[in-house]
């Protein structure tokens, strides 16, 4: 089983930073695509950013320019550093590690295992 541990959370003022990451315990990190997804209260969940194991990455257009997804494979851990924060980005935010292809033209994730999640909060 694939455990992810996040850490990085907590009570930001808007544009500021805040740089979360995330352990994987699976020794075959490298081979997969991970992702961090976000849910706010009353909201549906949303994927902002995707890094696959070639290193391409991936954004929500919410977060495109502000937030930057990286991974380090030697360490197992891939980070999301979030800067210019914003009210909207208050949120709990997982930790995913999964897969991605194409159906079609599309590029589509499946996300196999979660963290825990780590709450966000933008807040003056």
């Amino acid at each position: 089983q694939v455990q992810l541990v996040e850490s990085g959370g907590g009570l930001v003022q808007p544009g500021g930073s805040l740089r979360l990451s995330c352990t994987c315990s699976a020794s075959a990190f490298s081979m997969y695509a991970m992702g961090w997804h976000r849910q706010a209260p009353g909201k549906q969940r949303e994927l902002v950013a995707a890094i696959e194991s070639s290193g391409a990455t991936n954004y929500a257009d919410s977060v495109k320019g502000r937030f930057t997804i990286s991974r380090d494979n030697a360490n197992y851990t891939v980070y999301l550093q979030m800067n210019s924060l914003k009210y909207e980005d208050t949120a709990v935010y997982y930790c995913n590690a999964g897969r991605s292809s194409y159906v079609g033209s599309a590029l589509k994730y499946s996300f196999d295992f979660w963290g825990q999640g780590t709450q966000v909060t933008v807040s003056s």
